[in-house]
């Protein structure tokens, strides 16, 4: 198990790989469509300062609103592939090190993670309340009035965050590398057996 303490120098985030098992600790952002849609058409200075070095998380939380104070009550993953069209821009303009999400993205992302020193780290689907519990702090919120709860730019901080590095910025691909394994083993298993006449 590695300990990743964010914000993240590019060294760190070089030093991961495949199928590393990670801890992030720290401030990150939770970011989905409409978020990634306005810092790609937005040069943001409030956002390069809470990003550069972060981590974005694919996550549209349940929050709850107690004495003045935000709570997270849920927090999983959201499908990261939705972003592809913007990611990379958004890895480059504004320094993050790493994307959070679930299922892997595409051939922009990773070219962005080799060339920034970035990373792709998958987290469970199905634990989102058990996520939300590392969830230490609410330390503020970005276009909530404008995007709603779900797709606002929550800034949290992270105590032990679990998941796995599936993309590297060396170029590795694990969702890539299943793909590929399991096509082979589809042919293998749709393939004729010796004698077939296919009668």
């Amino acid at each position: 198990m590695k300990h990743i303490s964010l914000p993240a120098d590019e060294s760190a985030i070089r030093g991961l790989t495949v199928g590393d098992q990670v801890l992030v600790s720290g401030v990150m952002v939770t970011a989905r469509d409409a978020a990634h849609k306005y810092l790609v058409e937005n040069d943001d200075p409030d956002a390069k300062k809470v990003l550069a070095g972060s981590m974005i998380y694919h996550c549209g939380p349940v929050v709850a609103r107690e004495e003045g104070a935000y709570r997270f009550v849920s927090a999983g993953p959201t499908t990261s592939e939705r972003e592809e069209p913007y990611e990379a821009a958004v890895i480059r303009r504004y320094g993050v090190r790493g994307i959070i999400g679930k299922g892997g993205m595409g051939a922009r992302t990773l070219d962005a993670l080799k060339t920034s020193g970035a990373a792709y780290l998958h987290a469970v689907g199905g634990l989102a309340v058990l996520l939300a519990k590392s969830v230490e702090k609410v330390e503020g919120v970005m276009k909530l009035e404008e995007f709603g709860v779900p797709e606002a730019m929550w800034i949290i901080r992270v105590r032990d965050f679990p998941a796995v590095v599936t993309m590297d910025s060396h170029g590795g691909n694990l969702h890539a590398e299943i793909s590929r394994r399991s096509a082979e083993r589809l042919h293998d298993l749709l393939a004729p057996s010796p004698g077939d006449t296919g009668v």
